[in-house]
């Protein structure tokens, strides 16, 4: 490569573009391993330095010619080539400088956004509780680089958040323990997330509350088997129909409240007597062909016959278009009965019956929808809906006695008023 003395009127009287069409490197005769780069396409003249880097060749852009002067380049080529000589690479130094320059802008809103949008399959009320959790009990947080929230920190947020969920009225210690948990443990998935595309953030802080959870005792209150007729009959009476009729399904499937209230006329079969829930409309991630029986059947079809046209079963004028939380009717029945309950009970009152027909477990499995965990037999189980039929009538018509519903099998026993 030739070698000329690199001074402002030689770097006027070189051509860029090079007629070769090549880029032409010509370097300095007074400054080892300063040169001039000319482009073979364009205009651009550019220096760089060249030097060897422990044991490796390693070529530094300094800066365009038509920005800096030569004075000012030869100045800060004498600088790259020191700090080379050192064995300091410029090109690894900026890479470094430049990811250390975004961990320090990458806030927790940051990753927040990066996690939800990067779990395509994450269920929607999932991503809905994450958000949240964050923006309730971390808020002060979110505009925060991760790399400042240490352990210490995220020991006191447990702690705090405990006691301030504790401090609200109506709140009892289940909830704060679920309170704190939780938060925490949508930080460390986060967390998690961030790390695995930004190495050099710190270890998760989150790890430090491994022996520090709050302990958090599964909920197991159901509606007693002595109780059902009074519950049955207190639903009966409701004055919202819609919320009766949800209530009832909740009652006689086991149907999560996400999974019931936003049930629509698309997914239920009546000619083949099926309700279809999609994987990506059940918690489990599973598609659910549930089979009707009787009662629910019955339900369903005279909801179908009110001549509601819209697309939900249980339609409503929320910002969804669909009845979200029976709560208010949940209440109503409280008053009148004392029998404190919520969807998720409604559910475990459904298993803790259906257990009771002595189904097989599979069967009980495939009607809640629960995995079949490690076991290698059940993997080789197909649970479609007509092998759950026989054991969901049976179920239902358990509940039908502790109800005290009177009439023959198939009767409409859940009457529908129009």
């Amino acid at each position: 490569m030739p070698k000329i003395r690199i001074t402002k009127s030689a770097i006027n009287n070189l051509a860029a573009p090079d007629p070769s069409g090549r880029q032409r490197l010509y370097w300095d005769r007074d400054l080892r391993g300063f040169g001039l780069l000319c482009s073979g396409t364009t205009n651009s003249k550019t220096y760089v330095v060249q030097s060897t880097v422990n044991g490796r060749s390693r070529r530094v852009t300094v800066g365009p010619a038509n920005v800096f002067s030569i004075e000012k380049a030869r100045a800060r080529a004498i600088k790259l080539l020191a700090q080379m000589a050192e064995g300091v690479d410029p090109k690894a130094k900026r890479r470094a400088e430049k990811v250390a320059a975004t961990a320090a802008a990458y806030t927790l809103r940051n990753a927040l956004d990066d996690y939800l949008g990067a779990r395509k399959a994450l269920r929607t009320r999932t991503a809905s509780d994450y958000r949240s959790a964050l923006e309730r009990h971390l808020a002060d947080w979110l505009d925060k680089p991760l790399k400042e929230i240490d352990a210490d920190a995220v020991e006191r947020r447990h702690m705090e958040i405990q006691k301030e969920v504790l401090g609200r009225k109506q709140s009892h210690l289940t909830t704060g323990h679920a309170s704190a948990n939780g938060a925490m443990r949508a930080l460390r998935a986060i967390w998690n997330h961030a790390q695995d595309r930004q190495p050099e953030l710190p270890s998760n802080p989150v790890r430090r509350l491994r022996r520090s959870w709050f302990p958090q005792e599964r909920r197991t209150r159901s509606v007693k088997q002595s109780a059902l007729p009074v519950f049955y009959a207190a639903v009966q009476t409701l004055e919202n129909t819609i919320m009766r009729d949800l209530i009832l399904l909740l009652l006689f499937t086991g149907l999560r409240r996400g999974e019931a209230a936003a049930l629509r006329w698309a997914e239920v079969d009546l000619a083949e007597k099926v309700i279809r829930l999609s994987a990506s409309r059940t918690k489990a991630g599973r598609a659910l062909d549930l089979p009707m029986s009787d009662v629910i059947y019955d339900l369903l079809v005279a909801r179908r016959a009110i001549g509601d046209d819209g697309p939900w079963v249980f339609p409503s004028n929320s910002r969804s278009g669909h009845v979200i939380e029976p709560g208010p009717s949940f209440k109503v029945i409280f008053d009148e009965t004392g029998i404190k309950v919520s969807s998720h009970d409604l559910r475990r009152t459904f298993i803790t019956v259906a257990e009771s027909t002595e189904i097989p477990i599979y069967a009980l499995k495939g009607l809640v929808n629960h995995s079949y965990g490690s076991d290698v037999t059940a993997g080789y189980i197909v649970s479609g809906p007509e092998r759950l039929r026989e054991p969901m009538q049976r179920v239902t018509d358990r509940l039908k006695t502790l109800c005290g519903i009177d009439g023959p099998q198939g009767e409409n026993v859940a009457k529908i008023s129009r």
